[in-house]
């Protein structure tokens, strides 16, 4: 039956959503005095914006698991995969804003500059095993990390160990292959003998797609750019940059294209899952990537005892004493705009996530993560990658850290790849590569500033 607008059951409906509406303003009121009286109990309150939603259950648990235990209120939003900058901005400007959130690095923090408390004083800053690695700007320590990410060049021990056995073999071990020289002359003898090795190359193919391309265009370009810092103690994302080792980029990346699985004229077709499966099948030597990549490796059949992970060198000066590339693009964040009472809850909760049993298991069991606190120093990783990065550092051997946090943006990375690319399969010239580099940062950080 229609009911017509002017009709009693008509007046009755509405009268009805009337009344609704004031029963749930009613609750609604009640609720907001309930969670008002909850986080004004003087404990403080917490809002945690995750940026990881894989991991949304697990902070969810912990969540629960802290305020059951000390009565403070703990909330967890998680950002949608790739709205997390989107989603804090809106949420950054509520009443009820996150009094802990997370950025990328030194791009991300100029973003959130005004929004950051000095954390130089916190538990988590006191226990990083590595103190070098937190964001700081000046003396103030802005950023935290709270997972590390490893890579390098990641090796199959049973190809090295039949190439060691050659009888014109550079090297006969991996723990001689300590310099870009050594490196080559591992890398052209794989070539060499490949038939014999049973391989179609000693290194993956560097794939071009945008599944792969991250790789070059940012991982290994990473390790011009540290050497470049170092030498010029540039410790923040400068204006312009020198390019002062483009020539050392140009020979491990010559080498890449060189030695390997696949010619330079089909890397632009090739992707990570080819590299991934070359490397599984034992048809490379060598692939760079890095802890991550050990869940698809181990899904694709390889056992833990046949891959270890050396650096990537460059030849430059001094790299004998390099280690593997460490470091985070998460980094934990108090709302200095919150109240003392809020912010001083929420370092409470961080002390607890990463010092109590459940925390520490959820952080390095449950999550996966590489944690750089003292207090996780004694958790054995199954991931053969994870250790080799710890080992490495056992070995006091020097970190390389991540400086592409501080490139000016996605158009430069993708104009370098661009650039890498043509020249990879004979179209370019490497001196656009050069433009790419150092002219391209001075554009794209004025763009961004």
């Amino acid at each position: 039956m229609r009911i017509r607008g002017g009709s009693t059951m008509n007046r009755i409906a509405k009268s009805t959503i009337a009344l609704t509406a004031v029963v749930a303003m009613s609750f609604s009121a009640l609720a907001a005095c309930s969670n008002s009286s909850s986080s004004d109990n003087g404990k403080g309150k917490v809002y945690f914006l995750n940026f990881k939603p894989e991991n949304a259950d697990q902070w969810q648990e912990l969540a629960k698991a802290y305020t059951k235990e000390t009565g403070v209120e703990v909330k967890v939003q998680n950002a949608a995969s790739g709205s997390y900058e989107q989603t804090l901005k809106s949420e950054i400007a509520k009443t009820d804003a996150p009094t802990l959130f997370q950025i990328n690095g030194p791009v991300g923090y100029q973003n959130w500059k005004n929004y950051t408390a000095d954390l130089s004083k916190s538990y988590i800053y006191d226990q990083l095993t590595d103190k070098s690695m937190a964001l700081k700007d000046g003396d103030k320590v802005v950023g935290v990390p709270y997972v590390t990410e490893t890579y390098g060049l990641i090796y199959n021990k049973d190809i090295l160990n039949k190439y060691f056995a050659l009888s014109d073999a550079a090297v006969k071990s991996t723990e001689e292959i300590n310099s870009f020289d050594k490196l080559k002359a591992v890398a052209d003898g794989i070539q060499k003998h490949k038939d014999e090795l049973g391989v179609d190359g000693a290194f993956t193919s560097a794939g071009f797609d945008s599944s792969s391309d991250w790789r070059f265009k940012t991982h290994l370009a990473n390790l011009p750019l540290f050497y470049e810092f170092k030498a010029d103690k540039i410790t923040s994302q400068p204006e312009t940059i020198k390019g002062s080792y483009l020539d050392n980029y140009k020979k491990i990346f010559d080498l890449y294209i060189t030695d390997s699985t696949t010619p330079r004229t089909q890397l632009s077709s090739k992707t990570g899952d080819d590299a991934n499966s070359e490397f599984a099948l034992g048809k490379a030597a060598f692939y760079q990537n890095g802890t991550w990549a050990w869940s698809d490796l181990s899904k694709a059949g390889m056992s833990a005892d046949t891959v270890g992970m050396l650096p990537i060198y460059i030849g430059a000066k001094g790299e004998e004493k390099q280690g593997l590339a460490t470091g985070s693009e998460n980094y934990w964040c108090i709302n200095s705009k919150a109240s003392e009472k809020d912010q001083k809850a929420t370092e409470d909760f961080l002390k607890w996530v990463t010092s109590s049993d459940q925390g520490k298991k959820s952080l390095s069991q449950d999550m996966g993560f590489t944690v750089p606190f003292k207090n996780f120093e004694d958790i054995k990783s199954e991931n053969p990658l994870v250790q080799a990065a710890v080992d490495d550092v056992k070995a006091g051997h020097e970190v390389v850290s991540w400086n592409f946090t501080m490139m000016p943006s996605e158009t430069w990375k993708n104009n370098l790849g661009n650039a890498l690319l043509e020249y990879a399969q004979g179209t370019g010239e490497w001196s656009a590569v050069k433009t790419a580099f150092v002219d391209g940062w001075k554009t794209e950080y004025d763009a961004s500033h």
